[in-house]
């Protein structure tokens, strides 16, 4: 059996270090992931000054990636301190030149940062990637999951800045959803790695994962409309998913915040007793108040690393994108999707730019995101969006055309079909 993927943890001394570079010359693997092991989250010294110079000179010339803490950076670069963000970008660089393709210091034990920071390294790009700072003891072991996570993602054939954003996420779940747990005495507990099987949020699906399918037939309300042809963002929502929307965006502009709120919380228990995941425009403080399974947000709006941080793990978070650098920064500010857009010419939005099918082009091939197509999207031309056949082109996001009509259901129903259609097609 050939192994792909190698992560290494605590390693005693240097002759075993040095064993481990004889068997991976002799035995070359896809990736190596080092994570050295020398300070322990509680403070610990686990390695010695021998052992530390032969991961040095030999181990990390060979390996993908090393994840040292901070406490770790500051053994592997002579004790220098370790405070700030330029601090850990500086350590990052130092480390780089000891012969890994990327560096990733973290930021879990820094004393004074409210978030939980870590800087990623290839050489050329310092990437931050911020993270909640769970308040919990139980933290026994959250490096060796994060190194074990990243190797299983390489291993399933992930990209590097793909691997850790998913193992932080990963660990950062972990740590929310067993904060509270309380195992032994000492001061430091464990935290559940099984959780998604045993925590009764994701039972009840309120954190439910993020399936990009979701986003074929996108309805998104508009207050305007339902006002138009009398009706309440409850009954447009309900007519919407009867008619086969597979995830609902509430954009209530003109809506006072008490009553947006209530509809919401209305609107939350009709998605959920169907399946459909409900996200909340540009109103984070409504999302958290109801609950809703997230947002989806502007360039004008709150970056999507701060949403993040506001909304806790597992939420979905969408941004609005009109380029390839802006779909980049969303994915790196961990971003579930992107709508791109405005495709065709709209009137829910005055003076905006039409990308056209070369903008849509141009924008998911440079995503490493889902993408949704928005902007004018009605039934004459969705077919011809989803027949362009990008594999990351998910579905659309329709407003005008489902719900500046008299019969919602009817015209959902239709529009899935025309999907359905194109989508055989292609």
């Amino acid at each position: 059996m050939s192994v792909d993927v190698v992560k290494t943890g605590m390693l005693p001394s240097a002759g075993v270090v040095k064993v481990l570079c004889e068997s991976l010359r002799k035995f070359p693997v896809k990736a190596l992931v080092v994570d050295p092991v020398m300070v322990s989250t509680s403070g610990d010294t686990l390695s010695g000054p021998s052992t530390l110079a032969t991961y040095r000179d030999e181990l990390f010339s060979m390996a993908d990636i090393v994840t040292p803490n901070v406490k770790e950076a500051s053994k592997l670069l002579g004790d220098i301190s370790l405070q700030t963000i330029s601090d850990m970008r500086n350590a990052a660089e130092s480390i780089y030149k000891l012969g890994p393709k990327y560096v990733l210091v973290k930021g879990g034990d820094m004393p004074d940062s409210s978030d939980a920071i870590d800087v990623l390294f290839d050489g050329k790009e310092f990437i931050e990637l911020r993270g909640l700072r769970i308040k919990t003891r139980n933290t026994h072991g959250t490096g060796c999951t994060l190194a074990s996570c990243i190797a299983a993602e390489l291993a399933k054939g992930a990209t590097m800045l793909h691997a850790v954003q998913v193992a932080k996420k990963f660990v950062e779940s972990a740590l929310y959803h067993s904060k509270d747990l309380v195992i032994g005495n000492g001061p430091q507990g464990p935290f559940d790695h099984l959780f998604e099987l045993k925590s009764p949020l994701y039972k009840m699906g309120s954190l439910q994962k993020f399936n990009p399918d979701d986003l074929f037939l996108y309805a998104v309300t508009d207050s305007g409309m339902n006002k138009k042809w009398g009706r309440s963002i409850k009954d447009a929502v309900k007519a919407a998913i009867e008619g086969g929307a597979t995830i609902v965006q509430l954009r209530e502009k003109d809506t006072e915040t008490r009553e947006f709120l209530e509809a919401a919380k209305a609107c939350v228990e009709i998605c959920k007793s169907s399946g459909v995941p409900l996200l909340i425009n540009d109103r984070i403080d409504v999302a958290l108040a109801c609950n809703a399974d997230g947002v989806h947000v502007g360039q004008s709006d709150m970056p999507a690393w701060e949403v993040r941080e506001l909304l806790g793990p597992g939420k979905i978070i969408g941004v609005s994108c009109k380029t390839p650098a802006q779909a980049e920064q969303a994915w790196k500010d961990g971003a579930n999707y992107i709508g791109c857009g405005g495709v065709f010419p709209t009137s829910t939005k005055e003076n905006n730019p039409t990308l056209g099918f070369e903008g849509l082009k141009t924008v998911c091939l440079a995503s490493k995101l889902p993408v949704v197509a928005i902007g004018g999207i009605n039934a004459g031309n969705a077919g011809s969006v989803m027949e362009l056949g990008f594999p990351n082109l998910k579905g659309v996001a329709v407003v005008s055309a489902l719900f500046d009509r008299e019969c919602v259901v009817t015209e959902t129903r239709n529009l899935r079909s025309i999907l359905k259609n194109a989508c055989s097609r292609s």
